[in-house]
């Protein structure tokens, strides 16, 4: 079924009758040639492309919950591609143009709003830091502009540009920047892979990897054995403990990420902003709540919560931008698991185990990277070769030395 105006239109008229599920519930079959643990955002992406791009069959995503109970329902729905290092800005540019034309072709309404975001400067020195990374912006065929404070506040007086202690002096705008519906973005990629055949499967914990002999021939699931050729984890904060099925210990740490909504107010923010002297980053929902986040809780943990002190910290830092969200009441909090790399980049690439394969190490950057992480992933299963924007993603670099040393590492990464 494709979505139209005058397919809505007709339902109307005919009573809502003719809609159907956007995707089956079928149960596993005894095989697959591809098996995708992780019915999160990268690994329905991941699925959609196998079928579409690369013309793939005999696909199946296994999730241990609901599809979309992840990360992917739990995040600010920011979308960007404003890096600075080589390894990673090629890769955030790529994911944003497949978000420019995402709703197209998936014809399901992700709500894909290019809104702009502002990256504040407070210093001299931090000027030049974002003269630096817009350059490289421009290098890689993205946009940016550098904004001084009187522009800024045109375009955003409400923003406390006079705090002696944090005044504002500026900020790297790119335009096309934004954010999207996180759920829509989950049920478009179920709707499109379904549509081509995939099998996407809930309430299935995978429970062991079946192995012989240096290469993978299944996975063992709470609904039973099923065999593959290939598997691809995409699992984000619960990689090190599915990679622990294969013995395989992995440069990463689970850490949880909160995120913030207050009540719905008169539409305020103009697109995203983020405090440059403070870690505090914030939009406004189409419901009119501010959405907000800030640190990661400095212990390890795997419960989709947070903890008080990280709220008090992000609350400070967005009291110090704009005073005025203080009569604000905030309406809910929520945590997703984190599955932070020692450099602050991702890891996309084949293990040691023959035909396992690895989507992992997203650190702040899960959800804006989430068409190009699954574009680059199905290239990697379907072809064992890297995509072009996605060389850089090795397993093995922290070992070879050529981290990509992207700001964003886990709490403590000179501890780890």
């Amino acid at each position: 079924m494709r979505y139209s105006a005058l397919r809505v239109l007709k339902e109307a008229l005919t009573g809502h009758q003719g809609w159907r599920p956007l995707w089956r519930d079928p149960d596993p079959r005894p095989s697959y040639d591809y098996i995708i643990v992780g019915g999160g955002g990268h690994g329905l992406a991941t699925a959609y492309y196998l079928a579409k791009t690369f013309r793939q069959a005999r696909i199946a995503v296994v999730e241990k919950g609901w599809l979309g109970s992840g990360n992917i329902g739990r995040n600010t729905t920011i979308i960007r591609s404003n890096y600075l290092l080589p390894g990673n800005e090629p890769f955030y540019e790529f994911s944003m143009k497949l978000w420019e034309n995402l709703e197209q072709e998936f014809n399901f309404n992700a709500m894909v709003s290019q809104r702009g975001i502002v990256n504040l400067f407070h210093t001299d020195a931090q000027r030049d830091a974002y003269r630096r990374r817009g350059n490289a912006m421009l290098l890689a065929g993205a946009d940016a502009e550098l904004v001084e404070a009187g522009q800024l506040r045109e375009m955003m007086p409400f923003l406390n540009f006079d705090n002696a202690r944090f005044p504002i002096k500026g900020g790297l705008l790119q335009r096309r920047a934004g954010t999207a519906r996180h759920d829509g973005v989950a049920w478009g990629y179920a709707r499109g892979a379904d549509a081509r055949g995939v099998d996407l499967i809930q309430n299935c914990e995978v429970t062991g990897l079946h192995m012989e002999n240096g290469r993978i021939l299944g996975v063992e699931t709470s609904r039973g054995y099923i065999a593959a050729k290939k598997v691809g984890v995409a699992v984000a904060g619960s990689t090190s403990l599915l990679m622990q099925l294969a013995g395989l210990r992995m440069p990463i740490e689970s850490h949880v990420l909160q995120a913030f909504v207050s009540e719905g107010l008169k539409p305020t923010i103009p697109g995203v902003i983020t405090f440059g002297a403070g870690h505090f980053y914030v939009s406004q929902s189409d419901k009119g709540g501010l959405v907000f986040g800030g640190d990661i809780d400095g212990y390890n943990s795997y419960a989709q919560r947070g903890n008080l002190p990280v709220i008090e910290d992000v609350v400070e830092g967005g009291m110090a931008l704009m005073p005025m969200i203080g009569r604000a009441r905030l309406l809910r909090t929520w945590g997703g698991i984190m599955d932070m790399s020692m450099d602050g980049s991702p890891i996309i690439d084949r293990t040691p185990i023959d035909g396992l394969y690895l989507n992992a190490g997203w650190c702040y950057g899960g959800f804006k990277a989430t068409p190009a992480s699954g574009y680059a992933f199905a290239h990697l299963l379907a072809t064992d070769r890297p995509h072009e924007t996605a060389k850089a993603y090795r397993l093995d670099r922290f070992e070879r030395g050529y981290v990509i040393d992207e700001k964003g590492a886990g709490a403590q990464p000179n501890l780890h």
